[in-house]
């Protein structure tokens, strides 16, 4: 055989899900596994290594394409997805997607939700987007208007914990405990204190709209179908999806998914779905893990593990949070815990 001989590559995939599902049953296939996929998000953003924002977002809005026949508008808040997805004059989205300022996304996707009903175009559904920023702060009131009214929008909030595109700030998502720029790790109690924020999706439930439901990029799976459950709905709807940050939060970029998931074993971020206020379905959790498995590969917890001055008091508090998480929402068989 010679150099110039051309060869022919072949891909064997052995009892594993890479190579894109291809070779798994349709029906247990990602969307990114279709070759009809319509790649919302193409290649050449600027999206920081190991950035959870761009997969999550990327998974979900393919998901809403799918489910809704490419006939979809995104309305996106200002945030790290809009600004590494859009430098200008460039754009990384194949789709109809629009940028809102940091606070009225979910307004703008309203407004375009009755011009695409005024102009006949009733199967053009909309959605909007934005971080824990423009979410639970910034646009909150906004956000709260849209529910109220019951406008028929899916919004996805992709949650970081904290405003990282303009510094790592502390939000209203931010754990207890955590480092931010706002939050620093110094005096008696170190970190972001304890009894402030929101939790999001129950406020969402407060309103008593059609579909409300978490998500993480640790189970794409299960975010693909709540998108598609979501877009198969009409009215307000709601999807809060987990995201870590490496940057803002210390940790290595490929431990993105591993966090993620530690996450949502350790109880700290409940997956579950409800409708009309009411908790409908819950992800089980197979092995409850410590929080301190997810805490420590963390920098913005490095305080709370230093050497020969462990934190346990605050340790065990964020554990009891988990805990009350475990009990609230049945994640745990009572068998196996």
């Amino acid at each position: 055989m010679t150099d110039d001989t051309p060869q022919k590559v072949r891909f064997y995939q052995t009892g594993t899900h890479t190579v894109g599902n291809r070779l798994m049953d349709e029906a247990a296939r990602t969307v990114q596994a279709s070759p009809d996929r319509s790649n919302a998000i193409t290649s050449g953003h600027r999206a920081c290594q190991g950035c959870g924002e761009a997969l999550g977002a990327r998974y979900a809005l393919d998901a809403a394409m799918r489910a809704s026949g490419g006939r979809m508008v995104a309305v996106n808040a200002t945030g790290c997805l809009e600004v590494f997805t859009t430098p200008s004059p460039e754009s990384s989205w194949q789709i109809a997607w629009l940028h809102s300022v940091f606070g009225n996304a979910p307004a703008v996707a309203t407004g375009v939700a009755a011009a695409m009903r005024m102009r006949g175009k009733t199967d053009v559904r909309v959605v909007a987007q934005g971080g824990d920023g423009g979410t639970t702060d910034i646009g909150f009131g906004c956000l709260s208007g849209m529910f109220e009214r019951n406008d028929d929008v899916l919004y996805i909030c992709y949650d970081n914990e904290a405003y990282m595109n303009t510094g790592v700030q502390r939000s209203s998502a931010t754990p207890p405990a955590a480092r931010t720029a706002t939050t620093q790790a110094i005096g008696p109690h170190p970190g972001n204190i304890f009894g402030t924020g929101k939790n999001m999706p129950r406020i969402a439930m407060a309103h008593n709209i059609p579909y409300v439901a978490t998500a993480s990029v640790a189970d794409l799976h299960d975010l693909e179908a709540k998108v598609t459950r979501a877009m198969s709905i009409g009215g307000a709807r709601y999807i809060h999806i987990f995201v870590p940050c490496p940057l803002g939060w210390g940790s290595a970029s490929h431990d993105t998914v591993k966090l993620a998931r530690l996450a949502v074993e350790s109880g700290l971020f409940p997956l579950f779905e409800a409708e009309h206020g009411e908790v409908t379905a819950v992800k089980k959790i197979r092995h409850q893990v410590p929080v301190e498995d997810y805490l420590r590969p963390q920098g913005r917890f490095r305080h709370l593990f230093r050497e020969g001055h462990e934190d346990r008091p605050t340790i065990e508090a964020i554990q009891r949070m988990a805990d009350a998480n475990i009990r609230r929402y049945g994640l745990v068989e009572e068998d196996a815990a």
